[in-house]
C-alpha cells in the first residue's frame, strides 16, 4: 500500500469512527429512551496492509468466518462458519474443492528453527474436519484430516493420506500416501482401503455441493427469507397420511426442495418409492 492509499484508508478510518462517535452521543442525549444497535467489527475478510485476500467467485466463505491477509482460496472450496485463516507473516494457499470445517485454525510460520520458510499449502479435494489446527503445513491434493487434530510446523501430508480425529503431529512430519496416522504423538496406524480412498473424495464432493446450498441461503435478503418462513409455517401444518386418505397431492414449492446432489440418497429413494 503506497502513500496516498495509506492517507485514503487513514480517512475512511476516521470517518467511520466520527461515525460511531455521533451515535454514542445522540444515544447519551437520548437518555432511558434510546434504541442502540451494536455494530459488530468483524470483517469476513480482512487485509494487512498490502496483503489482501483472493477468494474465487465459486468459493464459499461463511460470513463468521475470518480469511485475513495473503489467503488464496480456489473454486469451489468452502471456508465454514467460525474458522480463521491469518496469512499475516506468511501465505496461505488452498485449492479448489477443499472444504475447511467449522472452527478450524489455520496460520503459517514466517520461519523454524532451521530457517526453513512455511507458508500452508493445502490441495484440491481436502477435507479439513471441526476445530483442527493446521500451522505451516503442507497438505497434498485428497488428503483428510479429521476433527480436533493439530499439525504443527513442517508437517507434510501426502496424497490420500489421513489424519485421525485428535491427533497431534509433531513438526516436520511426513505422512506417506495411503496411511492412517492417529495419537499423541501420531503415528502410523493402517493402510487406508480403498472404500476409505473413495469416501475422501465423496467427502469433498459433498461439502461442495452443500456449500452452495449456504452460500445461497446467506445471499437471501430479509423479505426472502420471511416469505420463506411463512411458506414453512403453512406447510408443516398438512399431514401428508390425513391427505393421502382425502386423496390430495400438495406440491412443496420449489425454493423448499434441496437439490439432489446435496442430499445424494434421495434420489434412491425415490425411485423405489
Amino acid at each position: 500500500m503506497g502513500t496516498l492509499g495509506r492517507a485514503i484508508y487513514t480517512v475512511g478510518f476516521w470517518i467511520r469512527e466520527t461515525g460511531q462517535a455521533i451515535d454514542r452521543l445522540g444515544c447519551r442525549l437520548q437518555g432511558n429512551y434510546y434504541f442502540q444497535e451494536q455494530l459488530s467489527r468483524h470483517r469476513t475478510l480482512m487485509n494487512i496492509f498490502d496483503k489482501v485476500p483472493v477468494v474465487d467467485k465459486d468459493a464459499f466463505v461463511a460470513p463468521s468466518a475470518s480469511v485475513i491477509g495473503d489467503v488464496q482460496v480456489g473454486p469451489k472450496s468452502s471456508i465454514w462458519y467460525g474458522c480463521v485463516l491469518r496469512g499475516d507473516v506468511n501465505s496461505i494457499s488452498i485449492g479448489s474443492g477443499t472444504n475447511i470445517q467449522d472452527n478450524s485454525l489455520v496460520h503459517v510460520a514466517k520461519s523454524n528453527v532451521s530457517g526453513k520458510v512455511l507458508p500452508t499449502i493445502i490441495g484440491d479435494n481436502v477435507t479439513i474436519g471441526h476445530s483442527a489446527v493446521i500451522h505451516g503445513c503442507t497438505i497434498e491434493d485428497e488428503a483428510f484430516i479429521g476433527m480436533g487434530a493439530a499439525l504443527l510446523d513442517g508437517v507434510v501430508v501426502e496424497k490420500h493420506g489421513m489424519v485421525a480425529a485428535g491427533a497431534l503431529v509433531r513438526q516436520d512430519t511426513r505422512i506417506p500416501t495411503g496411511e492412517v496416522w492417529g495419537g499423541n504423538p501420531a503415528k502410523f496406524l493402517r493402510k487406508l482401503t480403498d472404500q476409505e480412498i473413495a469416501f475422501i473424495s465423496q467427502s469433498a464432493a459433498n461439502y461442495s455441493n452443500l456449500a452452495q446450498v449456504h452460500a445461497s441461503e446467506n445471499a437471501k435478503s430479509f423479505d426472502e427469507i420471511e416469505f420463506e418462513k411463512v411458506l414453512r409455517k403453512k406447510f408443516a401444518k398438512k399431514d401428508e397420511e390425513y391427505d393421502s386418505m382425502l386423496g390430495v397431492i400438495r406440491e412443496t414449492p420449489p425454493k423448499l426442495i434441496l437439490p439432489d446432489n446435496v442430499l445424494p440418497d434421495k434420489a434412491s429413494h425415490a425411485s423405489q418409492k
